[in-house]
């Protein structure tokens, strides 16, 4: 063995467990030892079903997964939001005229639009400066929202 390069071996070296306190002695080349859990506190050898959590690691896991579920459930309300009977015709952007003939019609939801479609195209085509193309305009703005139009015999043929 060389001299000077070896490190000095001491035969007290303390062990410190961080989880529940415990400490004992053994022989290590360091003074002191602190570790995370220990044959006392560890589940594997006490049988009971706990998470060590020495870092936040179980914390910064359920702050992720909460986030993910509120994430969720705003995106469910901007969906029901954004196909809900009650929306403005106005925010369909389907343009001023259109907009204002529908509103002289009594038409300024969307709710309505689906009733007169429910009852034939016609309905909607019986209003004044309501043509085929704006019926068509009406119909494909719906669909790109996500709305369910209802299928009609006229439709059909």
């Amino acid at each position: 063995m060389k001299q000077g390069i070896h490190p000095n071996y001491n035969l007290n070296a303390q062990i410190i467990c961080a989880s529940c306190g415990r400490t004992w002695t053994t022989g290590s080349t360091m003074k002191a030892i602190r570790t995370d859990v220990c044959s006392n506190c560890h589940p594997f050898y006490t049988g009971q079903q706990r998470i060590v959590d020495t870092e936040g690691q179980v914390d910064r896991f359920y702050k992720k997964l909460q986030a993910r579920q509120q994430f969720i459930s705003e995106k469910e309300a901007r969906d029901t939001a954004r196909t809900s009977p009650e929306r403005l015709v106005s925010e369909l952007d389907l343009g001023t005229k259109l907009t204002e003939n529908l509103a002289k019609a009594g038409i300024t939801k969307v709710g309505q639009i689906i009733e007169k479609l429910t009852e034939g195209e016609s309905t909607l085509l019986a209003i004044d400066g309501f043509g085929r193309k704006a019926l068509a305009d009406v119909k494909k703005r719906l669909r790109q929202l996500g709305y369910e139009l209802p299928q009609t015999e006229e439709a059909a043929a």
